[in-house]
């Protein structure tokens, strides 16, 4: 009798009916349910700024802090707003965040700027809100409005792959599955590889100009291509994507980008942790190396 290969599951067959019996393993189980709504009852805080966003930032988060920063750099004062930290670690659960977003996922924003406050939830479609509000960072019609939405979508269809995919399966599941990984790192690569043609002939998505396109799709494969996601760069031969590389180089240096990161950061250098944002003189005065308080719960 021979051992069975270690990356080799023992065969499952699935019953007539599944029932939720067991944890599912994994570094978020604890959180993880087949089931929606609120666990408890807990408000959400509400600031001063006409937006408030509840958030952590994840790739999902930090698209739509950097659309602030980018909004406020480009003049836009009316985009002033209050960031305030989710962490998913059952947050994602109390009643108040749930009202804004029934998915219990972040980024959530609550738009008061006008008589009636309105809810926005899912990344494109806050993304997509402000841009119209603002008239900023989307095209107004043609070509290259058809091109920036179609790349924004492109993304918020394509990450799932990355994230709940590859990044499951890879970084965070219980056991090694050797199909599951190669099945999600071989779409993972097609995708790298799409984005990597589109940016041979294109100084950004959409075309020549910097859109919510790049916004949504940066925080996710920029982190890739820099291995900073999953410790996953070597084992996917991101370097290998030079017209990816490029572009994410020079979004992650603009002013606007680098301060939208650090916005309802937890982890990392202290310095580029700002646990909430109220207004702009937090990034000089309450990132955690000054304050050195730990993150709210």
């Amino acid at each position: 009798m021979t051992d069975a290969p270690v990356n080799e599951p023992i065969e499952y067959t699935p019953p007539k009916v599944w029932t939720w019996n067991k944890a599912s393993g994994g570094q978020f189980a604890a959180i993880n349910r087949p089931i929606a709504g609120p666990t408890h009852e807990a408000q959400l805080p509400v600031g001063r700024h006409p937006f408030q966003l509840y958030s952590l930032a994840t790739p999902n988060g930090v698209k739509v802090t950097v659309m602030f920063e980018e909004l406020l750099a480009a003049g836009h004062s009316g985009a002033e707003y209050d960031a305030w930290l989710i962490k998913i670690d059952g947050n994602q659960f109390g009643s108040g965040f749930v009202s804004v977003n029934p998915n219990s996922k972040i980024p959530a924003l609550m738009d008061r700027s006008g008589p009636t406050p309105i809810r926005v939830f899912e990344s494109g479609a806050i993304l997509m809100h402000l841009a119209e509000k603002f008239g900023a960072f989307l095209p107004a019609g043609g070509e290259a409005r058809a091109e920036c939405l179609s790349w924004l979508f492109w993304q918020m269809g394509s990450a799932p792959f990355l994230g709940g995919g590859f990044g499951h399966f890879y970084a965070y599941a219980p056991t090694k599955i050797e199909y599951a990984i190669d099945r999600y790192a071989m779409e993972v690569k097609r995708q790298l590889d799409v984005l990597d043609r589109r940016l041979a002939d294109n100084e950004f998505l959409a075309g020549k100009d910097y859109t919510i396109a790049d916004m949504a799709t940066w925080p996710w494969y920029g982190a890739l291509a820099k291995g900073l996601v999953y410790g996953a760069g070597e084992f996917l031969s991101v370097h290998e994507y030079k017209n990816v590389q490029r572009w994410t180089d020079a979004i992650a240096k603009r002013p606007a980008v680098k301060r939208g990161r650090m916005v309802n950061r937890i982890s990392g250098d202290p310095a580029s942790q700002l646990h909430e944002r109220h207004e702009a003189s937090d990034f000089d005065t309450k990132t955690q190396d000054k304050i050195g308080e730990p993150a709210k719960a």
